[in-house]
């Protein structure tokens, strides 16, 4: 979980009116729940662009939210993040309140802390660590999940080979970095890991995105009096709150959405293995948006965690022509 400045606002517009039309283009992609339709290599491939999408979308945020910290701190950040992405996305699904179980509550309360449990320590970290090691010791947690969670032998190599990857990029100098900082990323983490368990089932359980609206609600209340305390009226300055509108855009509204569209398609284990995409992107953002020179060492970091992540989706689509077949 750099910077974008003027570039990142501007399309930030862009990027709500996309984000507004999402939910409507889930019955396109088979619906909540329902058995994805058979269409080749590129139905299968549709929920894996989400994910990258999503991917790149939280990156190139996290770039605006490292130069928002210096003005609004790490906790007010997040504050601004959670509460701006659960207004958008209110205002935009208008989920109905009545008509769910407790278990459905349940879930979303869930889904909701686990969200906010997931920024508020990931951004502790990058205030202390840099941004891609945080990243990289933060996929740690979807990692463990894809190798507790599979059934399959081939996903316990590819995850295998995604980790290698990932410690590579880590230049082997995770002992060199604050330990507090080290602590929050891998808390994140294994809330990371929480947060794709309960996306998945929110996306069951509710139409649209209807069930992230509302947890949205409870990681932004969650939140909220932490960063009060932590800023005050700084998250009341018209600039801060821009920069935060266009956070919490490209970071929660869009990102979010369009994983929680994945996690109807795509199995947990699948998702949590392309999740390791994200120590490259992010280290892509820093070379391009930053002016951070990748090493060899980084490119051929990259190039494991992309090759274990194309394999990953090679095994899905080959999956999925199987049970087309049967």
């Amino acid at each position: 979980m750099n910077d974008q400045r003027s570039a990142a606002a501007a399309a930030a517009a862009t990027e709500q009116a996309a984000a507004v039309a999402v939910p409507e283009a889930v019955s396109a992609l088979g619906g909540a729940g329902g058995p994805a339709r058979p269409g080749g290599r590129r139905a299968a491939l549709a929920p894996v662009a989400l994910v990258v999408a999503g991917g790149l979308s939280v990156q190139f945020g996290s770039a605006i939210a490292v130069l928002l910290m210096p003005r609004a701190g790490a906790l007010g950040v997040v504050t601004l993040r959670l509460a701006v992405a659960a207004l958008v996305l209110m205002a935009v699904c208008r989920p109905k309140l009545r008509g769910h179980s407790r278990a459905d509550w349940g879930t979303v309360l869930a889904f909701g802390v686990a969200m906010g449990g997931m920024n508020t320590l990931f951004y502790q970290a990058a205030d202390r660590i840099p941004l891609g090691a945080a990243v990289t010791l933060e996929v740690l947690g979807p990692l463990a999940l894809s190798v507790i969670a599979s059934r399959r032998l081939i996903n316990l190599v590819w995850a295998g080979l995604a980790l290698g990857g990932v410690v590579l990029l880590s230049g082997g100098g995770f002992d060199r970095l604050d330990p507090v900082g080290a602590a929050y990323a891998l808390g994140a983490g294994v809330m990371w890991a929480t947060y794709i368990l309960f996306s998945a089932r929110t996306g069951r359980r509710f139409p649209q995105a209807d069930g992230l609206a509302l947890a949205l609600v409870v990681a932004a209340l969650l939140s909220l009096p932490l960063g009060i305390l932590e800023s005050g009226s700084k998250l009341l300055v018209p600039s801060t709150l821009g920069m935060g509108a266009a956070v919490a855009l490209l970071s929660s509204v869009l990102p979010y959405t369009l994983e929680l569209m994945a996690l109807r398609r795509l199995p947990a284990p699948t998702f949590a293995i392309l999740m390791s995409l994200e120590p490259a992107i992010a280290a892509t953002a820093g070379f391009l948006v930053l002016d951070q020179a990748l090493s060899t060492t980084d490119a051929l970091a990259i190039a494991l965690v992309i090759g274990a992540s194309m394999g990953a989706v090679r095994s899905q689509v080959r999956g999925g022509k199987s049970r087309d077949r049967a």
